[in-house]
């Protein structure tokens, strides 16, 4: 990999944080990779065996309940992928899937990371699976939260990509902010929140915020080359435990069946009521879970 990314000093670090960035409602010490293709941000919350917790096109508030639970036992790694979140947008070159998972890889190749329970969520599962062909060996454990990891087939999914990832949709929610307002509610993240928080969530995701959302929503669509290395590398690691964990009214494309075809062994757990944040509906069960498979668990 070209250049050699470094860590801002502390002091740095927490003079970035943005006045509506409060501690009580984001917990954890902002931290800030520089690489060749900007800023990454990133958490890296507690001591254990490392979970890194992957999302593509909203940020990692998304994992905040789930890491607070973790972090006394685990090692808490997420990221905010580039022009999401904390982490600005590169001021040249596209942006989609792949250079997501080259954010992941530099984050992990920083942080020397081994023995990863690697924890994917949504457009995540492709990115976090993409650079997990770079490091194989150092994975133990897969988690699929509401996520894919194939390319789309059919007409339901490859449309809805289509029509989320156009540009009349991402002008439309860069100018309304339609999709943060939506998210934030009982039906996305917000089920367990307040209203101060919920207002949090939707400040990390500025007019570039929603528009890189519906960018990585593009580059998800059929016919892009990173789907066959992403197939390639779900084969590489067949032999790994994986567990999934889905919102119980939020599974349309049967994926937790096609994730047990490829992993005839894996423990499939469903979130009582849950939608598409699974982690956010119920993140005492979620985190368990995790621990429950993760190093030291019970299973």
């Amino acid at each position: 990999m070209a250049g050699h990314p470094r860590q801002l000093p502390r002091s740095e670090r927490e003079q970035q944080r943005p006045e509506w960035l409060t501690w009580d409602s984001y917990p954890f010490e902002l931290r800030t990779l520089s690489s060749p293709e900007g800023d990454i941000a990133y958490i890296d919350e507690g001591e254990g065996p490392p979970l890194l917790f992957v999302h593509l096109g909203m940020w990692s508030f998304v994992w905040r309940d789930v890491v607070i639970r973790l972090r006394e036992g685990y090692r808490c790694v997420a990221i905010d992928a580039p022009g999401s979140g904390l982490s600005p947008a590169p001021t040249t070159g596209a942006l989609g899937i792949a250079e997501a998972a080259t954010a992941v890889d530099r984050v992990v190749r920083h942080l020397d990371l081994n023995h990863i329970t690697l924890v994917f969520h949504d457009l995540g599962g492709p990115a976090g699976l993409l650079a997990a062909g770079n490091w194989i060996n150092r994975i133990r454990l897969l988690v699929a939260v509401n996520t894919f990891g194939w390319c789309p087939s059919g007409v339901v999914f490859p449309s809805m990509l289509s029509l989320m990832g156009s540009a009349p949709m991402r002008h439309l929610d860069v100018l309304t902010g339609w999709l943060p307002r939506l998210s934030s509610t009982r039906f996305g993240v917000g089920r367990n929140l307040d209203k101060r928080e919920r207002a949090v969530f939707r400040k990390g995701m500025d007019r570039q915020g929603r528009g890189m959302f519906h960018r990585y929503v593009s580059s998800a669509r059929p016919g892009h080359s990173d789907y066959e290395a992403i197939e390639t590398n779900v084969e590489r690691l067949a032999d790994r435990p994986l567990v999934t964990i889905f919102g119980q009214r939020n599974d349309p494309g049967h994926f937790q069946e096609r994730w047990l075809q490829r992993f005839p062994d894996a423990t499939q757990v469903v979130v009582p009521g849950g939608y598409h944040f699974p982690m956010c509906d119920d993140p005492d069960l979620v985190a368990a879970t995790i621990a429950t498979h993760g190093p030291g668990g019970t299973a």
